[in-house]
């Protein structure tokens, strides 16, 4: 079905070590995403029982080599010098229809020399989460890990309580991290640190083998897809709750979605992870986050760097202070984009400020703000400005907003724009609620509602019933405040 190639197991041992999944009890197909599938270059597909042996662990698909990765990581600030694959497999790589590289990687398929006492399995909830969550981000068009396929693995996993278990199968630009970096650096062992340097420029930075400094030019160009990337997450409203350098992907992708959620209620303090209690991962925090993981990821480059000591020092700082620059253009860009104004408008930025303020003071839900907007661009009538009102408890000063915000759009409106703008707002979105409920009922045997939330979210923009059924956002009963991590 895949052809599998092993282009990672070329780097030296450290940074990997061979290990076989651990069979599942009754391995069981909740989900195989077959369009991905097709793009990664396979043309038969199996029947469900094979599918749930391959990707369940149960036996390898054909060609599969599996490695756990090893990786270290600032895990809350504080730097942990070996992590590591504790309850993942990479079986491979393969070469999609396109001509890249992406790795298939098993995730709760046991234990493994990096487990540090952990069982090395995934409670079914994380998986169903991690599908919905990363396909949606796919669908809008977010840098992110894929979900191939999620299998039941019949068997209980004890994390405060015993819940079913699962297998997840994630396909990725690659599993290398900031934490990656991190790992090799420890070791001081710079051979090592030079040949996973070169694999990532070779990979995925192949412009920067050409520049005068290799290595600086590497920092240059993921500081730039990690501000794009965060951006991009401020824009919706995604929360990682997780955003260790263990979790921090070199190339640029959403990876290790966790305790991830989408803000609801406005609130740029906003937390939902129950483990960040002090609030280090905020949703207005992330950007200074990614900027701090990305220096650590520096000061794992300064030995190979052309130039040495104090100088090396300045150069990498002058990269990490690009990250500022860098995120502001392309959040001004997406800002213009979800207010339906021109690129280059010079107001964006303060009516985007404006309308936060609005959301915050108002008790507005994020989503449903930017949907209702929207319509309303698109409509300019009295029923659509009504049903943004309804919006806020306070429609007084949201009117005002909105006269300003008319002024400027009637300032060259048309259809391009129009149509940027609904792709910049996504009508649904996973939902904290719909997400538990779709993993509640798959507790009680039922994945129907999983797939009728993923067939929704992976339709964005959808205008159908049942689609606008699954966007409402939460009743007060219906709020969840805490999500969990599936270790």
């Amino acid at each position: 079905m895949l052809t599998f190639e092993h282009d990672y197991k070329t780097l030296p041992e450290p940074l990997w070590v061979a290990c076989r999944p651990t069979p599942v009890e009754t391995p069981t197909l909740i989900a195989f995403n077959q369009p991905l599938a097709h793009t990664l270059g396979a043309d038969d597909i199996p029947d469900d029982d094979t599918l749930a042996q391959w990707f369940g662990g149960n036996t390898l698909p054909p060609g599969a080599e599996p490695v756990a990765l090893g990786y270290a990581g600032h895990q809350f600030g504080n730097f942990v010098p070996q992590l590591g694959d504790g309850r993942a497999l990479l079986l491979g790589e393969v070469i999609d229809r396109q001509g890249k590289r992406r790795d298939i990687q098993l995730k709760g398929s046991g234990r493994t020399p990096f487990s540090r006492g952990g069982d090395g399995r995934s409670p079914l909830g994380p998986v169903l989460r991690e599908y919905l969550v990363s396909e949606f981000m796919a669908a809008i068009g977010v840098p992110t890990t894929r979900a191939l396929a999620a299998v039941a693995s019949g068997e209980q996993v004890r994390r405060q309580l015993l819940e079913p278990g699962a297998v997840f199968t994630r396909v990725a630009s690659s599993h290398v991290r900031v934490g990656t970096f991190q790992f090799a650096a420890a070791r001081q062992d710079e051979q090592i640190l030079k040949a996973l340097a070169d694999y990532v420029i070779k990979r995925h930075y192949p412009d920067a083998a050409s520049a005068d400094d290799p290595y600086l030019a590497l920092l240059e160009a993921v500081v730039a897809r990690q501000a794009a990337l965060i951006a991009r997450w401020m824009s919706i409203g995604f929360i990682h709750g997780v955003m260790n350098t263990d979790n921090t992907s070199v190339a640029g992708d959403t990876i290790d979605y966790g305790p991830c959620a989408f803000m609801e209620q406005f609130d740029p303090r906003k937390v939902f992870s129950s483990i960040d209690q002090g609030g280090r991962y905020a949703f207005e925090n992330q950007p200074g986050i990614a900027q701090w993981n990305l220096a650590r990821f520096a000061e794992t480059l300064l030995p190979l760097m052309k130039v040495e000591g104090e100088e090396a020092v300045e150069q990498a700082t002058d990269a990490i202070r690009k990250f500022s620059d860098i995120f502001a253009t392309e959040q001004r860009t997406l800002q213009a984009d979800k207010l339906g104004l021109a690129a280059n408008s010079e107001q964006a930025s303060r009516l985007m400020e404006g309308l936060e303020t609005q959301m915050a003071r108002g008790g507005m839900d994020m989503t449903a703000t930017f949907d209702a907007l929207t319509q309303y661009a698109a409509s300019c009538d009295a029923q659509h400005r009504d049903a943004l009102l309804s919006l806020t408890s306070q429609p007084d000063t949201l009117t005002t907003w909105l006269e300003t915000w008319q002024a400027e759009m009637a300032a060259g409106k048309d259809s391009a724009r129009l149509d940027a703008m609904r792709r910049a707002n996504p009508a649904i979105i996973p939902r904290n609620h719909r997400v538990q409920e779709a993993i509640e009922a798959a507790y009680g045997g039922n994945y129907a509602p999983f797939h009728t939330l993923l067939e929704v979210v992976t339709h964005p923009y959808d205008d159908s019933v049942d689609a606008r059924r699954l966007a409402a956002p939460a009743t007060s009963s219906e709020q969840v405040l805490r999500t969990f991590c599936g270790t």
